[in-house]
């Protein structure tokens, strides 16, 4: 049997707020993880995140710059899912660490945890724990998108 496998290319917002992290659970899963989601057919990374903040949360986000992307892989009944996490720091006006955001998707809700705390709410991919842990300032990444540019500039020389 052919093993089959599900590719997921999304983007995902690092909101912190008074040292807390912000971190999206779906209920009855075992495991966090941060806000966004799949990047659809046409849009740009930043335009997704934009877009499953909103859809979450009903705020618009400011999206600031890009830290970085993480790879994860896991198995799912009879296929292994594999996906691309492209990282953006993220603000949004008004939320406040000691009370988390309530979600307009009744199957998520919102926590905020210390760094600290991350392995003990599961945040997946896993790999992100380190970077979180040490913090994100002075963190550089580079990323370059032509689908952030107006239709009428790709392919102009």
């Amino acid at each position: 049997m052919e093993e089959r496998i599900v590719f997921h290319y999304l983007a995902r917002g690092v909101v912190i707020v008074d040292g807390m992290i912000l971190l999206v659970h779906q209920i009855g899963a075992n495991n966090t993880f941060l806000p966004g989601g799949h990047i659809e057919k046409r849009e740009s990374a930043k335009q997704a995140l934009v877009r499953e903040i909103q859809e979450e949360l009903g705020v618009c986000p400011t999206i600031k710059r890009f830290l970085g992307a993480v790879e994860h892989a896991w198995p799912e009944d009879t296929l292994t899912n594999h996906e691309i996490n492209l990282l953006f720091e993220v603000e949004i006006e008004g939320l406040v660490s000691d009370a988390p955001p309530t979600s307009l998707e009744p199957h998520l809700e919102f926590l905020w945890v210390e760094p600290s705390q991350l392995p003990d709410v599961n945040l997946q991919p896993s790999a992100l724990i380190s970077l979180l842990q040490t913090g994100i300032e002075g963190f550089q990444a580079f990323w370059g998108s032509s689908l952030d540019e107006p239709q009428s500039r790709i392919g102009e020389s």
